[in-house]
């Protein structure tokens, strides 16, 4: 290197390291500007007085520091601020704000927050104290059937009822008296060895589908669905498989419900006197026990199966029924729905045995389909039902309700027929947007499961912290028209999902709602997945 090249080099060593050092941001001390702490305490400890309270009640809190800050201060039930009437050198008076729930109690000063008691607010929405099965169950639970004699059948993926499966586990499924109490008698055995969505009797037999392949002491050759003895053991068939003409001939017994799907079934019902299947299956399938295997080596049970998607019918003894939705030609069932289906079968007279789809499709039988069809009791669909372009987003739960007349939908769209449905929406019969019902927004998640009740309240579960910018955590109650019903929405948090809410009656008389799903608190209370409350 020459020395006028060095000495190039040196300069402009020295102008970068300036630069650098000009360019070098001047960071201050995150911690040296601390806010001071305010000097202000909110009792944890102390009973608030009175301990519970409605809305519009005067509650006294204990409190110390709050003098200096009295024209700051915003007072939280949880999350809802309260009208502050006095604050002294140790208390401070609130009233329970119109949309107060149970919960933490707070103070905010500035952006400084000061924690409380938890302060129960009582309204027209409590836990059912009769209600016999305090311990719940510990897995999900999908229905609550109800037997003619008033008893329930209570079936979903648990292994313990009411603490009473510690020692020999209760298999998914249990009969109980009205008010949740266990019922002994009831001899599943080991019962099923999956999950089970529904239950329906129909010739003498209860039927179970859900997803399973074994039931007590057959623990093979069943398919997702299968029939039970009244008793609630299995009904069985002795056959006489193939064997080898050397081999002697011996009886061995098989579930007689000889039928199934090669995966979980969601939903089934009585229709025309046959199975009505509903699920994300594609095919359906049978056993044969009377034909060999290809080795003749032992006794033969082939697994035969014919192409049938998401909608299926069977005869009571498991066989396919191909007079309801199958292609004679194609020897195979109906395209159905390009996505992920659930279903509502109709009962009411007007509507009966109809079927409503629902879910995340575009298309039915390869016709344009938003998200929600019906189809008609032969199984096509049915062109009275007009639900435009349907919705932009899935649909997670449909109910309706026979008294009101009216569909309520739940799920992430946004609209419904071009017209704005946020999150919610309540249809008219013919699958029209009854307008007279505008949900407000959401934040924080959104409604998984909703029932109109008989009185045109609407009950609404999910993952939302809040409704039209008002603290729920995740459960409340609404008006016809959407609006949060006034008295209804004392409840505190509620965490999980809904699966179905029930209409009926604590043990004294009074108008109650079965809650099942999949949750762990409601009002703010540790539960297990099944709870009655009543509703003034």
């Amino acid at each position: 290197m020459s020395k006028i090249n060095y000495i190039i080099t040196i300069i402009l060593a020295v102008f970068t390291l300036e630069a650098c050092k000009k360019d070098k941001t001047e960071f201050s001390d995150p911690y040296g500007d601390g806010k001071p702490p305010l000097g202000v305490t909110l009792s944890r400890d102390a009973t608030p007085t009175p301990a519970t309270g409605s809305v519009g009640t005067e509650v006294t809190f204990k409190a110390t520091g709050l003098i200096p800050f009295k024209d700051k201060i915003k007072f939280m039930f949880n999350g809802e601020p309260g009208q502050v009437t006095e604050v002294t050198e140790s208390t401070i008076k609130v009233k329970v704000p119109p949309f107060g729930s149970t919960g933490i109690t707070s103070i905010a000063i500035d952006d400084q927050l000061v924690i409380g008691p938890i302060f129960k607010v009582t309204g027209l929405i409590n836990i059912d104290p009769s209600f016999r099965a305090t311990a719940g169950a510990n897995n999900y639970v999908n229905q609550v059937y109800p037997l003619a004699d008033g008893r329930n059948l209570i079936l979903g993926w648990f292994t313990n009822y009411d603490n009473k499966g510690i020692i020999t586990p209760l298999n998914r499924l249990v009969r109980t008296s009205a008010d949740g109490e266990f019922d002994r008698t009831f001899r599943t055995g080991k019962a099923a060895n999956g999950g089970l969505s529904r239950v329906i009797e129909l010739g003498g037999k209860y039927i179970i589908a859900g997803g399973f392949s074994g039931y007590n002491q057959r623990t093979e050759n069943i398919s997702n669905i299968t029939s039970l003895n009244i008793d609630g053991s299995i009904d069985t068939i002795g056959i006489k498989t193939y064997r080898r003409p050397s081999q002697t001939d011996t009886t061995k017994y098989f579930p007689k419900f000889n039928g199934g799907t090669n995966d979980f079934i969601g939903k089934i019902y009585k229709h025309q006197n046959k199975i009505l299947a509903t699920g994300n299956f594609r095919y359906y399938v049978r056993r044969v026990y009377t034909e060999h295997n290809h080795d003749f080596t032992r006794d033969t049970v082939i697994l035969d199966s014919t192409e049938i998607r998401q909608v299926i019918r069977f005869n009571l003894d498991g066989s396919l029924d191909k007079t309801y939705r199958f292609d004679m030609g194609a020897n195979k069932g109906r395209p159905s729905a390009n996505g992920p289906i659930d279903s509502y079968m109709h009962t009411d007279a007007d509507q009966l045995e109809k079927l409503v789809l629902f879910g995340s499709f575009t298309t039915f039988d390869q016709k344009a389909a938003g998200r929600l069809i019906r189809l008609g009791a032969d199984g096509k669909i049915d062109a009275s039902f007009k639900t435009g372009v349907g919705t932009d987003n899935s649909i997670s739960s449909l109910t309706y309700n026979a008294v009101t007349k009216k569909y309520l939908i739940t799920g992430i769209f946004r609209t419904y027929d071009g017209k704005s449905a946020i999150s919610m929406a309540l249809l008219n019969t013919d699958g029209s947007l009854d307008q007279t019902f505008n949900a407000k927004s959401f934040e924080g998640g959104y409604p998984g499961f909703a029932r109109q009740l008989d009185d045109g309240l609407i009950v609404v579960s999910g993952s939302f912290k809040k409704y039209d910018n008002v603290t729920r955590n995740g459960f409340m109650v609404l008006n016809a028209k959407g609006e949060l019903a006034a008295n209804y929405n004392s409840t505190g948090p509620f965490s999980g999902t809904l699966n179905d809410i029930i209409q009926t009656k604590s043990a004294d008389g009074k108008r109650g709602l079965l809650l099942i799903g999949g949750f762990d608190r409601f009002d703010n209370v540790q539960v297990s997945n099944i709870i009655r409350v009543t509703i003034e």
